[in-house]
């Protein structure tokens, strides 16, 4: 049998450490995805290189340094500027126009990542001539992505994507104006980042703090099982006024939630419901 065959766990050994994550840390981990949660924690033992479940188990429980890693690895979320072009480009043309009407914009990203979605936002924002008077809430589970948005820098090797992407989504202007290159990093304005907001939270245990325009939860939902999809539901529900917008991931609904009938899909194809109740 090799090393990698012998770190795999079972469900047990899942919940013990599930368990004294949040019983040590405060971190509710219960109701995420199983099989999500069982093949990062796997992937964590194989590539930190443990010679079994309980040298990790003791590393968490003894290391808080480490614990800060561990957080990492399990709220991992891949992403990219104008990640669904098509999405971005509904935004554009369909909702900016509505908070428009505003005197003041609100927008939540739930679960931002590395902020790459914040900043696409933004510059959507800037173009329609409205970033003065919104307010840009970037928050996530992990302490050390939020840090990445204060920063504002990013690989210079994927502007090159993001570009594309940003064009798709019906931007006109030349996207390197927005971004300054030093080396391999770009650099983002700092006009962009001025109106942006950054917290850690939990969407698992924390509440509403604030009433919002749009919410923005992307790829996040797919990790929890339907019990906690629902309650981060009637959190969103709780936090968006009447006639806001909620932006889900492609793979995400809100169709058969407790809070469904409160909203209506804006388009069949693109992940994006209204508030009409």
């Amino acid at each position: 049998m090799s090393s990698t065959e012998q770190n795999i766990i079972g469900d047990e050994e899942m919940n013990l450490l599930v368990t004294e994550v949040f019983r040590l840390y405060g971190y509710d981990f219960t109701n995420y995805a199983r099989a999500s949660l069982k093949r990062r924690i796997n992937r964590i033992i194989i590539i930190d290189r443990f010679p079994s479940f309980a040298e990790l188990l003791y590393r968490v429980k003894h290391d808080p340094s480490y614990f800060k890693r561990l957080v990492e690895e399990l709220t991992v979320n891949v992403t990219e500027m104008f990640r669904d072009p098509a999405v971005f480009k509904t935004i554009r043309e369909e909702i900016l126009p509505v908070l428009a009407t505003n005197p003041f914009i609100r927008i939540w990203h739930a679960g931002c990542a590395t902020g790459e979605e914040v900043y696409s936002m933004a510059i959507l924002l800037e173009e329609a001539n409205l970033l003065h008077k919104s307010l840009l809430y970037a928050t996530d589970l992990n302490p050390t992505v939020i840090e990445n948005i204060r920063r504002g820098i990013f690989p210079l090797s994927q502007m090159k994507q993001y570009s594309e992407n940003y064009n798709l989504s019906g931007g006109k202007k030349d996207f390197s104006q927005y971004y300054t290159a030093n080396y391999d990093r770009a650099k983002f304005d700092d006009r962009l980042k001025a109106k942006m907001i950054t917290a850690t939270h939990n969407l698992v245990s924390d509440r509403s703090f604030n009433e919002f325009n749009l919410i923005f939860c992307r790829n996040v939902l797919i990790y929890f099982d339907k019990q906690l999809q629902d309650k981060v539901f009637s959190l969103f529900d709780e936090s968006l006024q009447k006639l806001g917008f909620l932006v889900l991931g492609s793979k995400e609904n809100l169709r058969f939630s407790k809070v469904a009938k409160k909203f209506a899909q804006l388009h069949e194809k693109e992940k994006i419901w209204r508030k009409i109740t």
